[in-house]
C-alpha cells in the first residue's frame, strides 16, 4: 500500500469515526448502561473496524461497526457476567435529551432484560434498525428478532407498570 492510498484510507476512516461515533456511543450506552464501558466498547469496535477497513464497503460501514460493537459487548458480558446498569448517557448533540430520571429509568428497565432481548430492543427500537438489519447485526433469524422484541417489550411494560405502581 502506497502512502497516498494509506492517507486516503485514513482520511476515509477518520470521517467515518467522526460521523458514526455519536450513534455508536448511544448504542453502546444502552447496551451497557455505563458511560465509561460504552466509550471502551466503542473504542474497541472502532479499532477492529479500522483493521478491517480495506474490506469494509462505505455504505455498510456503520452496520459493520455496530455488529462488531454488539459482538464485543456479548464477549465482555460472557467473560464478566451480567452487571447492573445505572448511569447517565454520554453527551451527544444529535440525541434528544430527556430528564435524568427518565434516562435512569430506561437504563434500569433495560437491565432487567436478558442479554439477547436487551440487544434486540436496543438495536430495533433505539437505533431504529429494521427487523432484518437487527437480525443481520446479531446473526440471528428475523423470527428470533420478532420473538425477542415481543418478549422484551412485554417485560419492559410489566416492569414499568410495577415501577410506576410502586417505588420509583
Amino acid at each position: 500500500m502506497g502512502r497516498s492510498e494509506k492517507a486516503e484510507r485514513d482520511a476515509a476512516f477518520t470521517a467515518f469515526v467522526e460521523q458514526s461515533t455519536p450513534s455508536l456511543l448511544r448504542t453502546a450506552w444502552l447496551l451497557t448502561g455505563d458511560h465509561e464501558a460504552a466509550h471502551d466498547l466503542v473504542q474497541a469496535a472502532l479499532v477492529r473496524t479500522y483493521v478491517a477497513w480495506p474490506r469494509v464497503r462505505p455504505e455498510t460501514a456503520l452496520a459493520y461497526a455496530r455488529r462488531i460493537l454488539v459482538n464485543e459487548r456479548t464477549d465482555r458480558w460472557r467473560r464478566h457476567g451480567a452487571e447492573l446498569a445505572v448511569a447517565t448517557p454520554p453527551d451527544s448533540p444529535s440525541a434528544p435529551v430527556s430528564g435524568t430520571e427518565d434516562r435512569d429509568l430506561v437504563v434500569r428497565l433495560l437491565a432487567t432484560l436478558p442479554e439477547q432481548q436487551r440487544r434486540v430492543v436496543v438495536l430495533r427500537y433505539y437505533t431504529d434498525l429494521s427487523e432484518q438489519a437487527t437480525a443481520d447485526a446479531l446473526n440471528i433469524s428475523v423470527g428470533s428478532v420478532k420473538s425477542a422484541a415481543s418478549r422484551g417489550l412485554a417485560t419492559l411494560r410489566a416492569e414499568l407498570a410495577r415501577t410506576e405502581g410502586g417505588v420509583r
